[in-house]
């Protein structure tokens, strides 16, 4: 018998997830460093997202209301970034804690 070949992981660049996201490259930046965008990887100094971070960040992200739990704007985020009180609570939300 033989085993099930998997595919390969599918990984995106930063420019790449800007487009993807209708974002900038600094904001994927600013994400990274407050710890709220999707996973990320470094390899060879080079950051990665792979495919299946990506999908789970925007299910996450998913919402009906504008009144959701999840519903981040850019704003709040800024605010966030001065705030490393508010850093851990919009990780614990992320977390689903």
């Amino acid at each position: 018998m033989h085993a099930p070949q998997q595919q390969p992981i599918q990984h995106m660049d930063q420019v790449a997830l800007s487009r993807r996201l209708g974002v900038s490259c600094r904001t994927l930046e600013r994400w990274r460093w407050i710890g709220v965008g999707p996973k990320f990887i470094k390899i060879g100094g080079r950051v990665k997202y792979r495919l299946v971070d990506i999908e789970a960040f925007e299910i996450s992200r998913l919402c009906q209301s504008t009144a959701d739990s999840y519903y981040l704007t850019e704003d709040k985020i800024l605010n966030a970034a001065a705030n490393s009180a508010d850093i851990r609570h919009l990780r614990a939300v992320n977390a689903g804690e």
